[in-house]
């Protein structure tokens, strides 16, 4: 049981190396030495635990995930109402500890292979339907299904885009801005949906692109 538990130590330490490299040097740059040399060990540890770069790298990716999921989940638990649901996981989105440049930078090296890693691709997936149900499952207390879904679908693509903007903008934006800007986009649908306006909006955009 003990050796059990040290392996897990072990692994959770590489993991969290590798997202460190992955932050300095891209996907392209980080290699098993430098994992290594982050983590105070030698290349042949790292590969006693995983089996190759792409292992290791999507484990890190999981590791990331974890730590931006339990700050969503730890605003969840003391959410009371619906909009303090739908709160919780825009601002555990943006968590100030992890909206950050470099964490970006690595972020967006992982998702960049995305379209070639069929791993990094579902768990992509998982990550984008979690959010989604989160923000369903609040916002379905207030507007009607089909509309919750539309906002949610919103809501996400502005949450990618903010994490892309802070990535590739160098006065950078902070987790307030971020925040405020979600905030501001459901303000403006929850007052459209109580309006009765929401589907002859989206028909009126439909229209004006075609």
């Amino acid at each position: 049981m003990k050796l059990t538990r040290l392996s897990d130590i072990r692994r959770k330490e590489l993991r969290k190396a590798a997202f460190a490299v992955l932050q300095r040097e891209g996907i392209a740059g980080a290699t098993l030495e430098k994992v290594a040399t982050e983590a105070g060990a030698s290349k042949g540890i790292v590969l006693h635990y995983f089996h190759n770069k792409q292992e290791l790298f999507e484990h890190a990716m999981r590791e990331a995930n974890a730590e931006l999921r339990d700050a969503v989940v730890i605003r969840l638990r003391h959410a009371r109402t619906p909009r303090e649901r739908l709160d919780a996981v825009i601002e555990g989105n943006f968590e100030p500890s992890f909206f950050r440049p470099l964490i970006c930078h690595a972020w967006l090296s992982l998702c960049a292979e995305v379209p070639r890693d069929d791993k990094l691709a579902r768990i992509q997936t998982v990550i984008h339907a979690r959010m989604s149900s989160n923000l369903v499952s609040a916002l379905k207390d207030m507007v009607a299904k089909d509309e919750a879904a539309d906002i949610a679908l919103g809501i996400t693509a502005l949450i990618d885009g903010l994490w892309l903007r802070l990535g590739l903008q160098k006065s950078g934006i902070s987790s307030e801005q971020a925040v405020l800007q979600v905030r501001n986009f459901v303000a403006g649908r929850l007052a459209l949906a109580a309006s009765g306006r929401p589907k002859a909006q989206r028909q009126l955009t439909s229209t004006g692109a075609s």
